[in-house]
């Protein structure tokens, strides 16, 4: 259509030109001086000649702009044709199949020219995703990249994990808070993890998911700084002339103290229940988290629990000089409170009141863990852990009454009070043991 028109275009301005060389001609080559009628006609013929000329060029203007409006229409259209066309294959994919590019082609739908603007849009739309992704992964850090495939628990107890994504699958291991996990495959509900030595699927509702799991790791989970160096000085102040409260050895750690306002160079720590300071130079910091357990190892430590509080309890039995009722120790007849408060006086009795709060909570942490027994009673008899009860000095506590101090002590970390960050262990300071110092004992 388009190639016709232009055809005819042609046409007319050949002819044009004819009629301009003709009248050319005509009016100059009379080399005879016309008479007055002569001139009037001339005149009047020159008149007509130039109105028809003019005709002849306004009715070109008329069709030629036609023409280019048809043209400029005839574009528009195959574009919106192809605009049209794109647009309804990725918004009715349900209604009709979406045709590739060649399709719509072959079938005379598109223009070669629109064909070839189409492609070269996806192409750059596709190159501006993917440098989009690859300036997104280069800008992580190497502590979110070993984070991007992990997970943590968001609960206050334990999480099942089980055999496949479903709550009526098998039991095969648990999750307790603050525990990290691999994630192996990520579904829309449930998962698949490795954590510990358990493998199998958690639900997704109870669990942070890459970048935003570091984040609440480390808005909930206890930080230690670790010592790259030997002789690193814990500071009173963030200043290099501050006075040295002691030194730590490398591999050493200490418990960082998240609250605290710092400068630039410089961590706060925790030592002795306070709050000194550090080189961030001298330091790598590390964020505690747990791992996940099997089902048989928890049944394993709950079974041997049990069994080594049945031969205390036998043991007590078997002394009657102890006080013991019908065989049955004191231990076992106290409650919560009297129990734990004579494991804390026989244990830190002559140190001072966080001292006996910070043993208390390590007893009840280790209830909560599912690691230990669960109950007081069962994890302070739990074979090789606390030497009082083996000893029988905690049924001679028992037997005179706690002090007023270990009986304080021993409610507080029972109702949840907890100064030592999560420690299940206590050792001797001078062990050389990192963690929470409180007096001479130091909580990991």
């Amino acid at each position: 259509m388009k190639t016709n028109k232009k055809v005819i275009g042609s046409v007319v301005v050949a002819i044009l030109t004819i009629a301009l060389a003709f009248t050319a001609a005509f009016t100059n080559d009379t080399a005879e001086v016309p008479s007055e009628n002569d001139s009037l006609a001339l005149a009047t013929s020159e008149k007509n000649l130039t109105a028809g000329v003019a005709g002849v060029f306004n009715t070109l203007e008329v069709h030629t702009t036609e023409e280019l409006e048809e043209m400029v229409s005839i574009d528009l259209s195959e574009t919106q044709r192809v605009s049209v066309s794109l647009e309804e294959a990725t918004t009715a994919e349900d209604e009709e199949p979406m045709l590739t590019i060649e399709e719509e082609t072959e079938a005379g739908n598109v223009t070669d020219d629109a064909v070839e603007d189409a492609v070269e849009a996806t192409s750059v739309e596709q190159e501006a995703e993917a440098s989009v992704e690859e300036v997104s992964v280069n800008t992580l850090s190497e502590e979110e990249m070993e984070w991007m495939d992990s997970l943590i628990t968001d609960i206050s107890v334990a999480l099942n994990v089980r055999a496949e994504g479903s709550e009526e699958a098998e039991l095969v291991g648990k999750l307790y808070p603050g525990d990290r996990a691999t994630v192996v495959e990520q579904g829309i509900e449930w998962s698949k993890i490795t954590s510990g030595n358990v493998e199998g699927y958690v639900k997704n509702s109870y669990c942070v998911f890459g970048l935003d799991a570091l984040a609440y790791a480390k808005e909930n989970c206890e930080i230690v700084a670790v010592s790259k160096t030997n002789g690193l000085r814990v500071r009173k102040e963030q200043n290099t002339e501050s006075d040295i409260i002691t030194t730590i050895g490398e591999g050493e750690q200490l418990s960082v103290d998240k609250g605290a306002a710092v400068t630039a160079g410089w961590v706060a720590v925790r030592y002795n229940s306070n709050t000194y300071y550090v080189s961030s130079e001298y330091v790598s910091l590390t964020i505690k988290t747990g791992k996940g357990v099997t089902i048989a190892e928890i049944e394993a430590a709950q079974k041997a629990a049990e069994e080594e509080a049945a031969k205390k309890a036998a043991a007590s039995g078997q002394r009657s000089s102890n006080g013991t009722k019908s065989g049955k120790s004191l231990a076992a007849e106290a409650d919560e409170v009297t129990l734990l408060a004579a494991l804390i006086q026989c244990e830190v009795g002559g140190l001072s009141y966080d001292c006996h709060l910070a043993v208390g909570a390590v007893v009840v942490n280790r209830v909560k863990s599912g690691l230990y027994p669960d109950s007081v009673y069962d994890v302070i008899y739990q074979k090789g852990q606390f030497t009082p009860a083996s000893s029988g000095a905690l049924d001679k506590v028992l037997k005179k009454g706690p002090s007023k101090t270990a009986k304080k002590a021993a409610e507080a970390a029972l109702d949840g009070d907890d100064n030592t960050e999560g420690a299940k262990y206590f050792k001797l300071k001078s062990s050389g043991q990192s963690g929470v110092a409180i007096d001479s004992v130091v909580f990991y």
